[in-house]
């Protein structure tokens, strides 16, 4: 009888034993590590491959290695010259240190997030538009550097920020707009031979009423002008600001 008890007891302590080694077992993949926290204290990390966590003394946290995308929000960021405009952008990074990640952030994506939102908007509005728009290689490195410097004591490392579009007001587009357009050379007039210009009244009542007066009845002359000129003939452009001096 008492062997019979011995046997059984024998027999259940193996099994139980079997499971445990069967519980204790992990496998991280190649970009998985494991911090391992013995009793509540930090142990170790752990990983790749196969590893053992002892059930009810250790405990594991996955923590994932791969670089991650982080799409920053639009913000509303008021430039040095007091101009509004929203400003996208994209930051990629990575953990390089899990245990640092999981011991010194609770949640280092969001805390990393919130960062990158409050740089974005404190150098936006350090920067003049004109920077903002044509900086943004300087830009993208400067911010890069500030959420790196942040992040790195809980074991982030930042590899690259974009910024990805830069929305202007309609009023500022507009006032871009014409700034661009005063930049540019002065419109030409075009003169035309004198033969062609006595033959312009008859080919005017020839077109349509209703492009009498109108720009379309200017297109088509010059269209018509066009095509009626010799290959020897030759044309005189003039800026159409010294044209109208001239003719006044």
């Amino acid at each position: 009888m008492f062997f019979n008890f011995g046997f059984n007891f024998g027999y259940g302590v193996l099994i139980v034993f079997i499971i445990l080694v069967f519980t204790s077992l992990r496998i991280l993949r190649e970009y998985e590590r494991g911090v391992i926290f013995m009793l509540g204290r930090f142990h170790k990390v752990k990983g790749p491959g196969l590893i053992i966590v002892i059930p009810g003394i250790q405990q594991m946290v996955r923590m994932d290695l791969r670089t991650l995308v982080l799409d920053v929000p639009s913000q509303d960021v008021i430039s040095r010259d007091n101009v509004s405009v929203k400003v996208n952008a994209v930051v990629y990074f990575r953990v390089v240190d899990p245990d640092k990640a999981v011991i010194q952030a609770a949640d280092y994506f969001a805390a990393t997030s919130q960062l990158a939102q409050t740089t974005l908007r404190s150098v936006g509005g350090q920067t003049d538009l004109d920077d903002l728009l044509s900086q943004r290689d300087r830009l993208n490195a400067k911010i890069q550097e500030i959420i790196d410097q942040q992040t790195e004591p809980w074991g982030i490392k930042v590899m690259l920020v974009e910024l990805t579009n830069i929305d202007l007001p309609q009023d500022m587009q507009r006032a871009i707009a014409a700034r661009l357009e005063r930049a540019l050379p002065p419109k030409l007039h075009v003169h035309y031979p004198p033969e062609l210009i006595r033959d312009a009244d008859s080919v005017a009542d020839a077109l349509p009423r209703a492009w009498r007066g109108s720009v379309e009845r200017d297109r088509a002359l010059s269209l018509w002008a066009l095509t009626s000129l010799d290959p020897d003939d030759e044309l005189v452009g003039i800026p159409e600001e010294l044209r109208q001096r001239c003719t006044e």
